[in-house]
């Protein structure tokens, strides 16, 4: 049977990982991203300040603007505390942070434990969307170490269909 999954890249660190959508968790956060990832994706990515260890992908407005699938997202398999290996989409409103026009979707990478999603805004519940492969965690935590050093970054996500 084969499996939805996206492939997570960054060739300055060497990520290259696949995590598994979970689709039965959260159906509509994973509809719209394997919509998203109809293409291949280039997506800007900084370590996070304030959530711990992970590495923050938001999506580029021009990336959603006229998109008939970029809607508001409810929050399902969600979580405060996202774990290892833990891929988490999060969602906020237009105009809820600092006033920004244009709602935020964030696409997370989690790869250590301490993580919280608490922001300047308060506690922000995310939708785990999907997770890296156990035999890829230890490589993941790597890499994402090594672009917590090297700052900020270029991450490719792909949607792919793995057997």
């Amino acid at each position: 049977m084969s499996k939805r999954a996206i492939r997570i890249t960054e060739s300055r660190s060497g990520l290259s990982v696949t995590a598994v959508l979970l689709d039965g968790k959260a159906p509509d956060n994973v509809e719209f991203l394997w919509a998203y990832l109809a293409e291949p994706r280039i997506v800007p990515g900084i370590h996070a300040m304030w959530t711990g260890p992970e590495i923050s992908c938001p999506i580029p407005p021009d990336h959603l603007i006229g998109r008939e699938w970029a809607n508001p997202l409810p929050a399902e398999n969600a979580t405060l505390t996202p774990q290892p290996g833990d891929i988490v989409l999060s969602y906020v409103p237009a105009r809820v942070w600092g006033g920004n026009p244009n709602p935020i979707f964030d696409i997370g990478l989690f790869y250590g434990q301490g993580a919280r999603l608490l922001f300047p805004i308060g506690w922000l519940p995310g939708s785990v969307v999907a997770q890296v492969q156990p035999e890829e965690r230890e490589h993941f935590a790597a890499a994402c170490g090594i672009i917590r050093r090297n700052g900020a970054c270029d991450v490719t996500f792909a949607g792919i269909t793995e057997v």
